[in-house]
């Protein structure tokens, strides 16, 4: 049976195999990433041990998901773009650290879904507000996605601001710089009601626009 990149993601990602990669990864992450870019974080309480939660951080470098991940013992579930999955070992450890494919060009309802279904079984998910990497202190406008999926699964949203991630690894460089990283998390947000018109969710994002950019604000601030 051939499965296509989102089955073969789910079955990697629920295999025996995966809970060991992660905790891998995450241990050496703490204790070889965090140091080398001194890390300090503020706020990692205002994370819900339990239950569906998003996790929804600013997003400056590649480097974010990975730094992300030692905030919380739980295991980060996240969004990454489908042509990352074409290489097998690739996609076989992506999946292992909890990815699943999403393609960025076009509305991918089968992705919302399929988040929209780990939530409601009670995940933590990682998801970027901004859609893909943006520069500068200020937030870029957010998509809707967010507000749709905490709606439906009914998820609170946890805003995350990072700063220096950038800096420390920009958009086209090849290895890290050794820069100070700072990360705020603040409290999380209720999620909108369930099947709350498109005006409600947009006032909704724009809220969680204002307290990302407090939070990115105050990293920033931190550096």
């Amino acid at each position: 049976m051939v499965l296509n990149p989102q089955e073969r993601a789910h079955r990697t990602s629920d295999s025996w195999t995966a809970g060991p990669v992660y905790s891998l990864v995450r241990g050496l992450v703490r204790c070889l990433l965090w140091p080398y870019f001194r890390v300090r974080t503020t706020g990692r309480e205002h994370i819900p041990a339990t239950g569906p939660v998003i996790l929804a951080p600013v997003h400056r470098s590649n480097l974010d998901s990975f730094l992300l991940s030692p905030l919380t013992r739980r295991r980060l579930r996240a969004l990454a773009k489908v042509s990352l999955f074409k290489v097998r070992p690739l996609a076989w450890f992506l999946a292992s650290l909890g990815a699943f494919p999403v393609r960025r060009e076009a509305a991918d309802r089968e992705s919302l879904r399929a988040a929209r279904d780990l939530l409601s079984v009670g995940n933590l998910l990682l998801v970027f507000p901004e859609g893909t990497r943006h520069d500068g202190p200020q937030i870029a406008e957010l998509f809707d996605g967010t507000a749709w999926l905490a709606a439906k699964s009914g998820a609170k949203v946890v805003p995350v601001g990072v700063a220096g991630s950038g800096e420390a690894m920009p958009t086209g460089a090849r290895f890290p710089k050794p820069r100070a990283v700072r990360i705020v998390v603040h409290p999380p947000l209720e999620p909108p009601a369930p099947g709350a018109r498109r005006s409600v969710l947009r006032e909704w994002t724009a809220n969680l626009g204002s307290s990302l950019q407090a939070a990115l604000d105050e990293a920033n601030a931190a550096l």
